[in-house]
């Protein structure tokens, strides 16, 4: 399989998460979503769309990196970590915003955390760029554990 071919593969495999979450979280934002108190640092709604558009293309890229990697050793660690934290991803936003339950979201935004955490270790013994982009992905995903938990607290 050419390379260019690889990439776009794995971008659309992270993608395939968000499109699973965009199912649950589009229909509630402007109502149950936009009733709830949020903490005084919740970004404007326009803001997640591009961000997660760029963390989606990052994370496949990082696939991709892995994937391509002439590394030593199984890559079906890095492959199970990837489709773990794509599972807990997709699982996020079928929780909370799907199932109105942001304190079960919490637990899952808290183990799709260190599900991220494992697997930036095992794509770092495969290639190191792959782990780095995976950087924004984790900073991101602390922000909204915090943000998440400031929604449950206050609702």
């Amino acid at each position: 399989m050419p390379r260019v071919v690889k990439l776009l593969v794995s971008i659309v495999i992270s993608f395939v998460a968000g499109g699973i979450g965009s199912l649950a979280t589009i229909p509630n934002i402007p109502t149950w979503y936009a009733a709830l108190e949020k903490p005084f640092f919740n970004p404007p709604n326009w803001v997640f769309g591009p961000v997660w558009t760029l963390l989606y293309i990052l994370m496949g890229a990082s696939l991709y990196l892995v994937w391509t990697s002439k590394g030593k050793g199984s890559k079906q660690t890095a492959y199970r970590l990837f489709g773990a934290q794509l599972v807990l991803n997709a699982l996020w936003s079928v929780v909370f915003f799907g199932l109105h339950q942001p304190w079960l979201a919490v637990v899952v935004i808290v183990a799709l955390l260190v599900v991220l955490v494992v697997a930036l270790r095992v794509f770092a013994k495969h290639s190191k760029a792959a782990a780095w982009l995976l950087i924004p992905y984790i900073a991101w995903v602390c922000f909204a554990t915090v943000l998440n938990t400031g929604v449950a607290l206050l609702n």
